[in-house]
């Protein structure tokens, strides 16, 4: 399998990389980008395995059948902590806080 040739963006990112300021912001901003993700597509499965549409789950929690539309929908969710609570009680769901492995890096 050949590799995509490195575009002129691809050279950059590499080379910030090596700043390693740059490269533990980008860490830490991946990680909670990917920590929200996460959660919004827990949220979306568990709606699902509970046969409820988005605006029966949005009626549930007396919310906007947009906003819980647009929350699984959009390619950047950023819901608040409020809201991801009630749509995990109104799914029968908890919220748990898990210490992750430390990284190699620290």
């Amino acid at each position: 399998m050949s590799r995509r040739p490195k575009t002129g963006f691809d050279r950059y990112f590499d080379a910030q990389m090596n700043n390693r300021e740059f490269a533990d912001a980008y860490v830490a901003a991946r990680r909670e980008i990917d920590t929200v993700d996460g959660i919004v597509r827990a949220l979306d499965e568990a709606r699902e395995q509970e046969g409820l549409t988005k605006a029966a789950l949005a009626k549930r929690v007396g919310m906007n059948a947009e906003v819980v539309r647009r929350l699984f929908t959009t390619d950047a969710p950023n819901p608040t902590l409020d809201t991801v609570v009630k749509l995990a009680a109104a799914l029968n769901c908890s919220l748990d806080l898990v210490p992750r492995r430390r990284s190699a890096r620290r």
